[in-house]
């Protein structure tokens, strides 16, 4: 259930990718596909929103998005590269303009001293344009890190969108 601030932001995403003329997809990991849940909350989603893939594993972030599993290996499933290769892979699979990925340590296990709990890679690449990749470390439980997720995400997104240079 989306918080009425967050219907806003999907209204906001709407908008601006119907007057662009653009279409938006999704790839995420650990938030199980609750960010394309949010987009698609909103009636008549189908003329901006494309496709949301969840990659929750290593091998469906290869075989779905052409994550290189090498590449996985290298810097694990967590990781700038990884949420970069999936934003790319989506793009390059999906007839889009803007790609979205999240991958990331809900918990409440599976952290590290090196990747805790609530340590998130996002990534925004928009079709001709560079990838934004960035890291959060979110406080709570499984749930608020998984919240706070879509949040970051889509606020990204919006402000993106509203960017009259992008």
């Amino acid at each position: 259930m989306l918080l009425p601030d967050e219907y806003e932001l999907i209204d906001r995403i709407a908008l601006a990718l119907i007057q662009r003329r653009e279409r938006m997809g999704t790839a995420e990991s650990c938030t199980g596909g609750m960010i394309a849940a949010a987009c698609t909350s909103l009636a008549g989603s189908s003329q901006w929103f494309e496709r949301g893939v969840v990659s929750y594993s290593d091998q469906s972030k290869n075989e779905l998005l052409g994550v290189p599993a090498a590449l996985i290996g290298l810097h694990g499933s967590v990781s700038a590269p990884v949420a970069e290769h999936m934003a790319r892979g989506l793009l390059a699979h999906a007839p889009i303009d803007w790609a979205l990925a999240v991958t990331g340590i809900a918990g409440p296990s599976g952290g590290s001293d090196a990747k805790p709990v609530g340590t998130v890679w996002l990534a925004l690449l928009h079709a001709g344009q560079p990838v934004k990749v960035w890291k959060e470390l979110f406080a709570g439980d499984r749930h608020e890190v998984r919240r706070a997720t879509v949040r970051a995400g889509l606020t990204a997104l919006c402000e993106a969108l509203e960017d009259k240079d992008a």
